[in-house]
């Protein structure tokens, strides 16, 4: 097992370009399924959890033909459909959460699917009721395996209809999509997701021929066709490490520009940084967080304490209230951070406050952060990340802490972010990766 140690206290300046979207990389990758001719995407990142789902769809048949390192083309035209149902594809699923976005395209190509729980964050329970809810009503029946705790899902044909999403579920939405795109008749889907890596799904799909409208909205309306064919596709810019690097330009920079954003599609969360008095100077489509002595969190004009809580886009993404808690630390005043979406992602504050930072956790959701202004520097620390976000809001830290820290389980950082150490050091950090 791989691990971080950070020499902190050193400066970051220069230059950064975001990787490009996980989540839209795991979206559109498998949507590749849904045609038997050639589908090639851009940009793609090269992190842990998209090479993963690459190979499990090598492993199914897929041909995958690597353009360069960030280029990929995709032809699942000779599928090996039996191995969907052994043990070695349930276990292979079961440790990775983008393999659910593969019941969509399966069961709207083929008919059928089995998969396995996913895996991935310890974040809390995520459940897939919104999913099957949305199968069923296109006509699919589903049964549990309690032995091999997989889902079976079939249909001989799937059919266009009305339906009311329980949950705006960005995952759920889009396996939604993917199944409907070939159903007979218009299926209309109202509360979806509707984020940008859903539209760019969206865009994708009706590239390569499908009829989808209302994208953008809660509402959309999908006409069924008989097939799909090839396209290109370029990935967005990771909105999640924009605002990573945006909090670790606030924390120890002195003067980070982060080119390319797609700063329409950031949503609030340039502004939510904000809040927190980060300074943020928009230069075309580049951001650049200037050196910044103190920060100050905003009140709200009623004069009471802020809050930053999570909610479906065009809300905060929760992907980021991790970064936005540790950049509080160091701000002046106080700030409420509320998780509403999952139980156990606040629990790595434990580390923060170890560290020296003033965090009271009020629950699993609420934690309240009483900002030093820099008069308590963070101590460095030893530690180990239980998800994606926390791993990068530790090593945020870590970066600004008084001495050598030690972060373990570096793995569920390389989930999400690319050779994440070299482009830190590039800008000054001090990280060093060894293998325990």
């Amino acid at each position: 097992m791989e691990s971080f140690i950070i020499e902190g206290g050193h400066q970051l300046s220069g230059t950064i370009v975001p990787q490009g979207a996980k989540n839209e990389a795991l979206e559109v990758i498998c949507a590749t399924l849904l045609t038997e001719e050639e589908v090639r995407i851009t940009n793609v990142p090269d992190i842990l959890d998209v090479n993963n789902l690459i190979k499990l769809l090598i492993d199914i048949g897929v041909k995958v033909t690597r353009n360069s390192r960030n280029d990929y083309t995709f032809q699942a035209d000779e599928l090996n459909l039996e191995y969907l149902d052994s043990l070695e594809f349930v276990k292979k699923c079961s440790s990775l959460r983008g393999s659910v976005l593969m019941i969509g395209p399966l069961l709207g190509r083929f008919g059928k699917a089995t998969v396995a729980k996913p895996g991935g964050d310890k974040i809390g329970r995520r459940r897939l009721d919104t999913h099957f809810l949305g199968f069923k009503n296109l006509g699919a029946n589903f049964m549990r395996d309690e032995e091999r705790d997989v889902y079976q899902i079939q249909a001989k044909h799937l059919k266009g209809t009305y339906m009311l999403l329980d949950e705006a579920s960005v995952t759920g939405t889009a396996n939604i999509i993917m199944a409907a795109v070939m159903a007979k008749g218009v299926t209309t889907v109202y509360n979806a997701a509707c984020e940008p890596y859903i539209q760019q799904l969206c865009h994708l799909l009706n590239a390569m021929g499908a009829s989808i409208s209302g994208i953008g909205s809660n509402l959309l309306t999908i006409v069924g066709v008989k097939s799909l064919h090839g396209a290109k596709h370029r990935l967005l810019p990771d909105m999640i490490e924009v605002g990573s690097f945006i909090g670790m330009a606030a924390m120890v920079g002195s003067g980070v520009r982060i080119k390319d954003v797609s700063l329409k599609d950031l949503g609030v969360i340039p502004d939510s940084f904000r809040r927190l008095g980060v300074k943020i100077k928009v230069e075309g489509d580049d951001i650049f967080i200037p050196h910044q002595n103190h920060y100050v969190i905003e009140s709200f004009i009623d004069g009471t304490i802020m809050t930053l809580a999570d909610a479906p886009w065009p809300g905060l993404t929760p992907d980021l209230l991790s970064v936005l808690l540790v950049v509080a630390t160091q701000a002046r005043g106080s700030v409420l951070i509320h998780q509403k979406m999952f139980e156990s992602r606040l629990f790595f504050v434990d580390k923060l406050i170890d560290m020296g930072a003033q965090i009271i956790l009020c629950d699993p959701h609420r934690a309240v952060v009483v900002g030093q202004d820099h008069r308590i520097t963070l101590r460095a620390g030893r530690m180990t990340s239980p998800d994606i976000r926390a791993g990068i809001a530790l090593l945020i830290a870590a970066m600004g802490a008084e001495g050598v820290s030690r972060i373990e389980n570096i793995a569920q950082i390389d989930r999400g972010y690319e050779d994440i150490e070299q482009r830190l050091n590039n800008l000054g950090a001090k990280i060093h990766r060894v293998d325990d």
